[in-house]
C-alpha cells in the first residue's frame, strides 16, 4: 500500500516546480493548530490527475493528506464520503490510511466501503454515496485517501457496453470546473490532466493566480496547474457564490458556447423532445379558447405548464440530464423537474404555433466565457412573432407568480439552445418598480393607548408571489389565521376585527390587494400627557414582501459582491388620528437619500392632532458590487431605526 503512495506521489512531483517529498516529511512540516487558527482541519496536499481517452471519457485519480488540527476537524473527517449518480459515473475508494500522532500508522480496508442511496428531496434519479468509515481520530493525526473515478455529473441517454454511459453527452469533448479554494486551508493543490494532442485545451483561472505548465508526453498534451498556501475561504453572509468570487479554473475542449448551443439544439432534436400528440394539440385548443394575443396565449400556456406539472423528480429512464423527456411523457405523467416543464411548455408552445426552444442556466453563480458546463436549471424560449426576439420563460419558478420570467433570476447568464446557434447571454434587471410593495394605513390613538386602524396591502411582479405565498402555501381554511399571525408579531393583544383580499389563485387578474381592520389594546405608552408609540405600519408584519430586511447591517464594508431576492421597491404611509392636538416631542430625524445600492426618504410631520409617517426605499437590482453596499445598508438601517424607535406626542 505504501508503493501505491510514494509512486502517485513520485509521478505528480514529476510534473511539480517542488521537491519530491516523503509522507513523513511532508507531515512533519505541515504545522498545527497555532499555525492555522480557526481552522478544524489542514488539507497538506490536494492532487488530481485527469487522464482524457478520445471519446471524451475522464479517469480521475485523486490523492489527498488532511492533517486533523482541533477536535471539531476529528468529528467532520470521521467517514470518508462521495456522492455519484451510477447511471454516469464510476467511483472507487482505493485505499486509506490513517498517521497516528504518536508514529503508528493504521491500514483502513477498502473492503469496509459502503453504497448507500444518497439523501434525497424533491429529485429523486438513484444518486448514491459511497463511505468508509475512519473511526476516531485525534488533533495531530492525518488522513490519507487515494480515489479512482470516471464519467460525469451529468446522465443523457444510456447506450450499450460497459463504459458508454461514462461517456459525455457531447461526445469527444473534456471540460472540468476546478475549486482552487475551501472552508480549511490547504498548503498545495495540484490539478493535472492528459489529453490526446488532438485536443487541445483552452483553459483560464479567474480572481487569482496559479502556476501553470504544459508539455507534450507520450502523444497526449498534460496540462497542470498548482497553488500552495490556500488559506481558508472565508465568505460574507448573503455574499455570491464562492466559484463567482474565489479562485477556480475553467478548462475545456469545446471551442465557444456557440458550439455548445448547436450540440444542445441537436440532442434534442434528434431525441424529438418536443413532438405534440393528439392529446396535447387537443388540450392546447382547449386553454387557448379566448386568448386574444400572443401575449395571451403565452402566458396561459407557461402557467398551465408551471401549475399543472407537479414539481418531483423521479429517474424516468431515456433523457435524463441534457436531453429533455419527450413532451408526451410530461403530459401523461404530470411531473418532472425544471427541464420537465420546460420541455412540456415548449411542446405545448409548438403545438400552438410557436417556435420555442429550451435554454439552460445557471441559478445562483455566474457562467464565465470558458465553455464548461456550469448549469443547473431548464428554461423555455420562444421568438415573438411581433418583434423576431426571443424571450424567456420559466414555468418552474412562476406557479402563483404574476411573471412569465421570473425577476428572482435577473443577472444571470444562459446559453439557449437554437438552431442559429447562441452565444452566453445575460438576464437584464428588472426596474424595482416592477416589484413595489406598498403598505398605507389610517389609525386612531385613544387617550388610554388604544390602536383602531385600517390598511391596505398591495404588490406586484416578485413582491407579489411573496405576499400571494401566505396564502398559496397555506390551507384555505387557515387564510385569516396566517393574516392574524402577522398581526400578532406586532404585539400579542392584536385583534383583527375584519379582512379582505383578492381571490389568491387569481394572480393572472392584477396585483394581489388585501384590506383588514385591527385593534390592539395597550398599544401605545400613556403618561400624563404623552403618548409614546411606533406606527403599525412600519413594524414587524409583512417583512416577507421586505428581502433587504434580511440582511445583517452590522457589516460595515464588504469585501465581495453580495445578493438580494430580487430588485424591488417599498412604499408605506400612515396617517395616526390623536383624540386632541399634539407636539411631536421626539421621532427619528427625518433623512433622504440616493445611492448605487438604494435609494431611500422618510420621516414624520405633525399637523394639528395628525401624525403623518412616510418611508419609501427603491433597491435597483438583484446582485449588487460590494461598493453599492454602503447605500444599501444605510436605507436598510434607517429603516430598521423607524421600525425600532418609538415616537413622543405631547397633548396639548
Amino acid at each position: 500500500m505504501r508503493t501505491i503512495g510514494y509512486l502517485l506521489l513520485l509521478v505528480i512531483a514529476s510534473y511539480l516546480p517542488v521537491q519530491a517529498q516523503s509522507i513523513s516529511e511532508l507531515i512533519a512540516s505541515a504545522g498545527s493548530k497555532t499555525d492555522y487558527p480557526g481552522a478544524g482541519q489542514l488539507t497538506i496536499f490536494d492532487s488530481t490527475r485527469v487522464q482524457v481517452e478520445e471519446s471524451g471519457l475522464s479517469n480521475i485519480f485523486t490523492h489527498r493528506l488532511v492533517k486533523v488540527l482541533t477536535a471539531s476537524g476529528a468529528k467532520s473527517m470521521n467517514v470518508i464520503r462521495y456522492d455519484y449518480d451510477p447511471l454516469s459515473a464510476y467511483v472507487e475508494i482505493q485505499a486509506a490510511l490513517v498517521y497516528k500522532a504518536d508514529g503508528s500508522i493504521i491500514n483502513i480496508n477498502p473492503k469496509g466501503v459502503m453504497d448507500y442511496p444518497a439523501p434525497a428531496r424533491a429529485i429523486y434519479w438513484g444518486s448514491r454515496e459511497k463511505m468508509l468509515e475512519v473511526g476516531r481520530l485525534e488533533p495531530g493525526d492525518v488522513l490519507e485517501v487515494f480515489l479512482y473515478r470516471k464519467g460525469f455529473t451529468y446522465a443523457l441517454l444510456q447506450t450499450e457496453g460497459d463504459d458508454d454511459r461514462y461517456i459525455p453527452p457531447m461526445k469527444g469533448q473534456f471540460y472540468d470546473i476546478v475549486p482552487f479554494w475551501s472552508s480549511d486551508p490547504i498548503k498545495l493543490k495540484v490539478y493535472q490532466v492528459a489529453v490526446p494532442a488532438n485536443k487541445p485545451l483552452q483553459y483560464e483561472f479567474y480572481n487569482g493566480e496559479a502556476t501553470s505548465k504544459m508539455i507534450m508526453k507520450d502523444g497526449m498534451l498534460v496540462y497542470q496547474f498548482s497553488k500552495k498556501n490556500i488559506p481558508a475561504w472565508k465568505s460574507e453572509a448573503r455574499a455570491v457564490d464562492p466559484s463567482d468570487v474565489a479562485p477556480k479554473l475553467l478548462i475545456s475542449s469545446t471551442a465557444d458556447w456557440e458550439a455548445k448551443s448547436l450540440w444542445f439544439y441537436g440532442v434534442n432534436e434528434d431525441y424529438k423532445s418536443f413532438e405534440s400528440t393528439p392529446e396535447i394539440t387537443a388540450k392546447v385548443r382547449e386553454i387557448l379558447k379566448g386568448a386574444k394575443t400572443e401575449l395571451d396565449s403565452v402566458t396561459i400556456l407557461t402557467h398551465w405548464a408551471g401549475d399543472e406539472i407537479r414539481y418531483s423528480g423521479i429517474s424516468m429512464g431515456k433523457g435524463e440530464g441534457f436531453t429533455l423527456h419527450r413532451g408526451s411523457m410530461n403530459f401523461s405523467d404530470r411531473c418532472g423537474v425544471c427541464k420537465d416543464k420546460a420541455g412540456m411548455l415548449i411542446t405545448m408552445l409548438r403545438a400552438a404555433g410557436f417556435e420555442a426552444y429550451p435554454a439552460m442556466t445557471m441559478a445562483g453563480s455566474r457562467i464565465d466565457k470558458i465553455p464548461a458546463d456550469q448549469f443547473n436549471h431548464c428554461v423555455t424560449v420562444v421568438k415573438s412573432k411581433r418583434d423576431g426576439k426571443y424571450h424567456l420563460l420559466d414555468p418552474t419558478w412562476v406557479p402563483f407568480v404574476r411573471e412569465l420570467w421570473s425577476s428572482a433570476e435577473q443577472q444571470q447568464n444562459y446559453l439557449m439552445g437554437v438552431p442559429e446557434g447562441a452565444d452566453l447571454a445575460e438576464t437584464p434587471v428588472s426596474n424595482p418598480q416592477n416589484h413595489y410593495l406598498r403598505i398605507t394605513g389610517l389609525s386612531y390613538i385613544a387617550p388610554d393607548g388604544t390602536l383602531e386602524g385600517e390598511y391596505s396591502v398591495t404588490a406586484e411582479g416578485q413582491t407579489d408571489a411573496a405576499i400571494r405565498g401566505l396564502f398559496t402555501r397555506g390551507y384555505k381554511s387557515d387564510w385569516e389565521m396566517l393574516v392574524e399571525k402577522e398581526i400578532l408579531k406586532v404585539s400579542p393583544l392584536a385583534q383583527l376585527v375584519k379582512v379582505t383580499y383578492d381571490d389568491p389563485y387569481k394572480y393572472l387578474s392584477g396585483p394581489i390587494n388585501m384590506h383588514f381592520s385591527i385593534r390592539i389594546p395597550d398599544y401605545a405608552t400613556v403618561t400624563r400627557n404623552e403618548l409614546i408609540f411606533t406606527p403599525m405600519t412600519v413594524t414587524n408584519f409583512f417583512r416577507r414582501a421586505m428581502p433587504h430586511m434580511g440582511f445583517d447591517t452590522g457589516l460595515e464594508k464588504r469585501n465581495y459582491p453580495f445578493r438580494d431576492r430580487t430588485s424591488h421597491t417599498v412604499e408605506i404611509s400612515e396617517k395616526i388620528t390623536l383624540e386632541k392636538p399634539a407636539t411631536l416631542v421626539y421621532s427619528p430625524a427625518a433623512e433622504a437619500a440616493d445611492g448605487s445600492g438604494a435609494s431611500y426618504r422618510g420621516g414624520y410631520k405633525m399637523e394639528s392632532n395628525e401624525l403623518v409617517f412616510s418611508f419609501s426605499a427603491e433597491f435597483p437590482k438583484r446582485i449588487y458590487e460590494a461598493a453599492d453596499w454602503k447605500s444599501f445598508r444605510a436605507a436598510v438601517k434607517y429603516q430598521n431605526l423607524l421600525s425600532d424607535t418609538p415616537v413622543i406626542v405631547k397633548t396639548k
